[in-house]
């Protein structure tokens, strides 16, 4: 199998400026760093030990900020290589360590042996550490070749991944087979680890309940503050289409009953973030740009956030959040989106019946008593009348026992980490 995935990787070369070139002109690829995924890098090598992660998306680039930081602390790691694929994780990580000399942000390579290769040449990295699910196995089998540790740091794999892994197990096993050590999130990753022919698997929990160290940058500027200091606040985070006019007739049914009510919405993809003005102006609300906050007065409906990075600062103002990718009915089996973040910062969370990729943490964050299921806008209204009625304060016993336990993971990943350091 692996023969023929290297061969066809092979073919699709000549073939990969073009399909980049094409992905930037639809606004999916940086307009001008596109050219790092061909392994074009203008960035020297210096002398020193280089620890690089990997990191495919937004939400993994979270999760391991607190991992960076304990990193940039340490006095062995002389660099520390970060690498992503998605537009908006490269956006993050530019803008969170921009300022770090000891950080660079490159955009990953396409798994095709002569890029990889070049990559690898370039940057001999003396630890690689992928995070989450991101899997390349041209790649990882040249990072086992120049016998570079390679470490899985939050495994996860999904049911929907293992049973793809499954039909073609003898080639799984030679991937997974080369992990010097695997995290495993949660038991079912770690169940579905040692199947896939991992070896060194170890399960201490989800690496996204630790917290990264708290920075002023997660403080919402002054002057919006004064904007919306009257109005009843809930977050609408990390939607997906259909979701967003979900939300939008939830907040028509909770207008009845507060009038004074501001619906932030914080789409998973700011891209969509004029179709949904379009689609929430049909239903005569009001909208406004977190961009151009000077559209924003006492009688806007819905803030739209059209800029990535900015969840943190809305759950800190916010008591109540709906996540998204909950209640879409094309989303069923690759469901749910991350809701430690919001718990950790004392929000009372609201989700559909689908968070199929999260389900443990959920089971969890229930025993808590922070999240409830609601199946439809009726519900979701209904349900954030009531909290605003009772106007509870943030739950601080609650958060405090959450970071207690994500710092025990943390503490936990850490000593591992150092064995290879």
């Amino acid at each position: 199998m692996y023969f023929w995935y290297k061969f066809f990787t092979y073919l699709f070369y000549p073939f990969a400026p073009f399909y980049l070139y094409f992905r930037k002109l639809r606004k999916k690829e940086d307009f001008i760093r596109y050219k790092e995924k061909l392994s074009k890098i203008n960035i020297p090598r210096d002398n020193g030990f280089l620890i690089w992660f990997h990191i495919a998306s937004v939400g993994e680039a979270m999760s391991i900020l607190s991992l960076i930081e304990s990193c940039l602390e340490e006095k062995k790691i002389d660099k520390i290589l970060l690498t992503s694929i998605t537009l908006s994780s490269g956006k993050i990580l530019e803008k969170k360590f921009s300022q770090n000399t000891k950080v660079i942000h490159q955009f990953l390579p396409l798994d095709i042996p002569v890029l990889t290769k070049k990559f690898l040449e370039h940057w001999k990295p003396n630890l690689s550490i992928f995070i989450d699910s991101e899997i390349w196995p041209n790649l990882i089998l040249q990072i086992n070749e120049k016998k570079i540790p390679l470490l899985l740091i939050n495994g996860r794999i999904t049911k929907k991944t293992f049973n793809r892994w499954k039909l073609i197990i003898n080639f799984a096993k030679k991937i997974f087979g080369k992990f010097d050590l695997c995290l495993a999130s949660n038991k079912e990753s770690e169940n579905f680890l040692k199947i896939l022919g991992a070896k060194n698997i170890k399960n201490h929990g989800n690496l996204k309940f630790a917290q990264a160290k708290k920075n002023l940058s997660n403080k919402l500027d002054v002057s919006l503050l004064n904007k919306i200091k009257n109005r009843k606040i809930w977050c609408a985070a990390s939607t997906h289409p259909t979701e967003e006019v979900l939300c939008a007739k939830s907040h028509l049914k909770i207008k009845k009953n507060f009038n004074n009510v501001l619906t932030i919405i914080i789409p998973r993809h700011i891209d969509r973030a004029a179709k949904i003005d379009t689609e929430l102006s049909n239903l005569h609300l009001k909208v406004a740009f977190y961009s151009k906050l000077d559209q924003l007065d006492e009688s806007t409906d819905i803030l739209i956030i059209d800029s990535y990075g900015e969840s943190l600062k809305f759950y800190n103002i916010s008591k109540y959040v709906f996540l998204g990718k909950s209640l879409s009915k094309t989303l069923i089996m690759n469901s749910g989106q991350n809701p430690i973040e919001p718990a950790r910062l004392g929000c009372k969370i609201f989700h559909g019946p689908n968070v199929t990729n999260f389900i443990e943490i959920y089971e969890y964050l229930k025993t808590l008593g922070v999240t409830k299921k609601v199946n439809n806008s009726d519900e979701l209204s209904l349900s954030l009348v009531e909290e605003f009625k009772e106007d509870k304060a943030k739950n601080d016993e609650i958060s405090a026992k959450i970071q207690n336990y994500g710092q025990n993971i943390f503490n936990n990943v850490i000593i591992e980490l150092k064995k290879y350091i």
